[in-house]
């Protein structure tokens, strides 16, 4: 077997990693005002540092930080976009059996890209390890589907269209950040592509005022777009999944 030296590897994984003990009662902590976030972020540090060595341990060529300062895997990148509002709904995501926290986004104005606090994080992972450091972020088009046409002001965005070649920009520009920062290993993870698989998550995309079967199309030019500027020497890379929360699923169906 010939062992990559550059990646994607062939042993890589996604990038998340159950959140320690110490983590989880300090984000409690956190929320009750019991600590500072200069402590949380202490703790986060520490926790993230054994996750680094002990994927250096194991002997993968690459680290994450294990998403360990991340609330949503995805909302946590959106809402550090220009144009998106993080906001308490009535209901969670639905996954087989288990809703999560009644929190989503919405776009109530133009969608643009000028920093974001995931910069620093990967920069500490970045410090800290002696293999690769990998970034993951979600895929452009997540920001579309799971909130579908019924999230996106129709005063901000009457075309579609404009609102698609807005995030194509945004993440050109955040991929060229990202760059800049040292990042060379990059993974979007797009569960859309899995979800337009399902019958049932298809007709809650309809219900969002969506056609799923233009969706596909209008996804790949999108990640295209976005991709148009990607660095020679970086390499960008993709997970799609059928959703997992509390070892449950989303979407099902071939």
């Amino acid at each position: 077997m010939t062992q990559r030296t550059s990646p994607p590897f062939r042993a890589d994984h996604v990038g998340s990693l159950l959140r320690p003990p110490a983590i989880k009662t300090a984000r409690e902590q956190r929320a009750r005002n019991q600590i500072t976030a200069a402590a949380l972020r202490a703790i986060e540090d520490r926790e993230i540092e054994k996750a680094i060595a002990r994927q250096e341990r194991i002997g993968l060529k690459l680290a994450t930080d294990g998403e360990f300062r991340r609330s949503w895997w995805h909302f946590d990148f959106f809402r550090g976009l220009a144009g998106a509002t993080f906001y308490t709904t009535d209901h969670g995501i639905q996954f087989h059996g288990v809703q999560t926290k009644a929190e989503t986004i919405k776009i109530d104005g133009k969608i643009s890209f000028s920093g974001h606090p995931m910069l620093d994080h990967f920069k500490f992972l970045k410090a800290h390890a002696r293999v690769t450091p990998k970034m993951t972020i979600p895929a452009p088009s997540t920001l579309h589907f799971r909130q579908g046409r019924a999230a996106i002001s129709r005063e901000v965005y009457p075309d579609l269209d404009a609102f698609f070649d807005d995030l194509a920009n945004a993440y050109r520009a955040a991929i060229r950040a990202f760059y800049d920062a040292g990042c060379r290993y990059l993974q979007l993870d797009d569960t859309a592509w899995s979800m337009l698989c399902d019958p049932n998550e298809r007709a809650q995309s309809k219900k969002r005022g969506d056609d799923p079967d233009r969706l596909p199309a209008r996804y790949a030019r999108l990640t295209n777009a976005a991709l148009q500027a990607k660095p020679a020497d970086m390499a960008i890379t993709m997970h799609s999944c059928r959703g997992n929360f509390r070892s449950t699923f989303i979407a099902s169906g071939g």
